[in-house]
């Protein structure tokens, strides 16, 4: 082991939602890597107030391994704020995320470890085979990356989730933001520093059904578009620019073709048509800045990004942050 990182802590986050199926081929894999590694470590356990019995195997694995140290939600406050929790109480050096359904591999922290001793302070996992199910998921899993990037000012590897080793203080700076919508793959992108990517086939889902239904993964890349850029505001504002110079040359074409020509005005079923498309571009239009002032009502509200019931083996002393006070990472001051 390289004598630079000897000592330095490894947290693990991992959030969890009905997953006793999979759970303890989950830890049994997770827990002989970890030992491999060779330094301290921590594995945090956030379970998003599941409904079968994931919370008490969770506690079961934690009086076999201290290490593990368990937070359980009040409710279902979704995968990105248990991310976050898990973020706010960790205390690594390098903090890993990942998913508890084996398809992200354990295997690969030590790949992640290697390229953060080299001085890499983000390592994510890129995939070169999705391990999703069906074609349709991947084109649209595509899709969405390619849409996210071209709308947004801070874009996000290609085929890239949430697995993936950051380093403290990049942790740091995620803490320091208490946004309520978010996106934590755009947000340690916006954070900056240096990164690099390992690419690997992602297996399939072993056990359990992925919670990932088409409407949840609808909202999902709709709230992570419109967390991160105001962009779609002003694509809107150019199209509806562009509509505007259309019905311009239109109107002249009118008066040319009726006071020149002598010819009729379009009828009924043409004004109707154009009606009925500018209608619906005004309702496109006004959902759009509704999302957004939607957003905003949200943050005016200023809640909690989530409220924890119980919790085994966390320092309750680390509590989150204020936001917009981040320290400057380089000299501590």
């Amino acid at each position: 082991m390289n004598d630079s990182s000897r000592g330095k802590l490894l947290s693990v986050i991992v959030p969890f939602l009905n997953e006793t199926e999979i759970l303890d081929l989950f830890f049994e894999e997770l827990m002989v890597h970890l030992k491999e590694l060779d330094m301290p470590f921590e594995v945090i356990c956030v379970d998003n107030a599941s409904t079968d019995d994931t919370y008490g195997q969770l506690l079961l694995w934690r009086h076999r391994h201290p290490e593990i140290k368990v937070i359980r939600f009040s409710r279902y406050f979704g995968k990105e704020m248990a991310l976050t929790a898990g973020l706010d109480y960790a205390k690594g050096d390098a903090v890993i995320l990942m998913d508890p359904d084996l398809q992200d591999p354990p295997a690969m922290m030590a790949d992640f470890i290697a390229k953060w001793r080299e001085g890499y302070d983000m390592v994510y996992a890129t995939r070169c085979r999705s391990g999703i199910e069906s074609g349709v998921k991947t084109f649209l899993n595509t899709l969405f990356y390619k849409v996210f990037n071209i709308v947004s000012e801070n874009g996000i590897p290609y085929r890239t989730g949430d697995f993936r080793l950051i380093d403290a203080k990049i942790v740091e700076v995620i803490r320091h933001i208490r946004e309520k919508s978010r996106f934590l793959r755009s947000l340690t992108a916006w954070a900056g520093f240096k990164s690099t990517a390992i690419m690997f086939d992602r297996p399939e889902r072993i056990k359990g059904k992925s919670k990932s239904n088409w409407v949840f993964l609808w909202n999902y890349a709709i709230d992570a578009i419109l967390s991160t850029t105001n962009r779609p505001l002003r694509i809107w504002s150019y199209i509806g620019l562009g509509v505007s110079m259309v019905a311009i040359l239109a109107a002249i074409a009118l008066v040319i073709r009726t006071v020149v020509f002598g010819k009729d005005v379009l009828g009924y079923a043409s004004m109707m048509t154009t009606i009925l498309f500018l209608g619906g571009f005004q309702l496109i239009s006004v959902g759009v800045v509704a999302e957004y002032l939607g957003r905003v009502y949200r943050e005016v509200q200023n809640r909690p990004l989530y409220v924890i019931d119980q919790s085994h083996g966390v320092d309750a002393s680390r509590l989150p942050p204020c936001p917009n006070k981040i320290r400057n990472l380089h000299n501590g001051i």
